[in-house]
């Protein structure tokens, strides 16, 4: 599959890694979403706990699965899941609609917490700086320990995916955006499509 397009933002930063990656992330998404929708159906119940959660654990696995053959990866255990850090960026799975909408509408749940921590402290260099109120240090100082085993020059890559049992994997896009003090919104610095198998699955 032709990924050229999918990756002008990414070969920048990955270099001849840009490719592999493009072909390999889907891949791995759709993997964990057919698993997910298994266990559903293994456990059959009405509500989608089972996908939920099934999927959610699968993604990463996943993951690890696909990329930790490329060269330079790295796995990192961040708040019990492991992730790859790959070309100082660590890759980090984020399922933001059971529906497809486009990834500018993708939402964190609370603005505290691991991702926003993750999301602020490795995040892009906000586009306008935020007033100096004196709370700095009262930032660093709560920030998620477990975000101490990434070098503080580690840069995040988010892979934000829609996605739903019926439908599977619709939409997934890859970038780096930033998370403001008290603001559930990403504002995206950069944001391109990575190409799906066809018919959803693994190519």
């Amino acid at each position: 599959m032709d990924q050229g397009r999918a990756v002008t933002w990414a070969r920048k930063i990955f270099d001849d890694l840009a490719e592999p990656l493009a072909r390999e992330i889907p891949r791995c998404l759709i993997r964990a979403h057919q698993r997910a929708r298994d266990g559903h159906q293994g456990v059959n119940t009405h509500t989608l706990e089972a996908y939920g959660h099934g999927l959610y654990a699968a993604q990463y696995e996943e993951l690890v699965s696909g990329l930790e053959g490329l060269p330079g990866a790295m796995p990192v255990r961040l708040q019990g899941r492991t992730v790859m850090v790959i070309s100082d960026h660590v890759f980090y799975p984020l399922r933001y609609a059971k529906r497809d909408v486009p990834v500018t509408q993708a939402r964190l749940r609370r603005t505290t917490g691991f991702r926003a921590d993750l999301i602020r402290r490795h995040g892009p260099e906000p586009i306008q700086e935020q007033l100096d109120l004196g709370l700095e240090e009262l930032y660093v100082a709560e920030v998620h320990r477990d975000l101490l085993r990434l070098s503080p020059e580690t840069r995040l890559v988010l892979l934000a995916y829609a996605c739903s049992m019926e439908r599977g994997v619709m939409r997934l896009e890859w970038g780096d955006a930033e998370l403001r003090h008290d603001d559930r919104h990403l504002l995206w610095h950069h944001h391109e499509p990575l190409l799906l198998p066809e018919a959803g699955k693994p190519g």
